[in-house]
């Protein structure tokens, strides 16, 4: 049953909304996944906060012009899928380049980060080796911590040196 003029502007409303919404939009080449390994990198996407959906080129076409991911258009060729970050930048990056890692069936085609900037797959590679914002935020934190930390250390030892030179004079003047 051939889909209506109707439902495919509702779809490319749809993606049109995501793309808006989303850090990240990654585009894969899924072809030569089986059907149980296509619901695998699902579940995989979906426990990481991470939407992946099988697209119509077209659609994400019409999609993305006006929503600055117009530049992810030449790389809309062959069996398309997308997956949108909406929390995390870097777990779409993750999820996918560990899938690739182990299943060697697809391949990433472009992504967009920031809704502006295009990342070819060795960009997306990088960007999946980035620590999550969680350890980010922690080392930062660490860096800020650490010159207060050494600034009570070096005035906790000249008090201790004072203490030790105060309890030389009570030992002394005891004996």
């Amino acid at each position: 049953m051939p889909i209506t003029k109707e439902q495919k502007q509702k779809t490319v409303d749809e993606l049109k909304e995501k793309l808006s919404q989303a850090n990240v939009a990654i585009l894969v080449d899924y072809k030569g996944l089986t059907v149980e390994e296509d619901a695998g990198l699902r579940k995989l996407c979906r426990d990481a906060g991470v939407e992946y959906r099988v697209v119509k080129n077209t659609l994400l076409e019409l999609a993305a012009k006006g929503t600055g991911y117009e530049a992810m258009v030449p790389y809309l060729k062959g069996p398309t899928a997308i997956a949108f970050g909406y929390a995390d930048p870097v777990a779409p990056a993750k999820v996918l380049t560990n899938f690739i890692s182990t299943s060697k069936k697809i391949s990433l085609k472009a992504g967009i980060l920031g809704g502006s900037r295009l990342m070819l797959p060795p960009d997306i590679e990088a960007l999946a080796k980035l620590p999550s914002k969680e350890v980010l935020v922690a080392r930062l934190m660490g860096q800020l911590n650490a010159p207060v930390s050494g600034l009570v250390n070096v005035l906790q030892g000249t008090i201790r040196k004072f203490v030790y030179a105060l309890d030389a004079i009570k030992d002394s003047k005891a004996a």
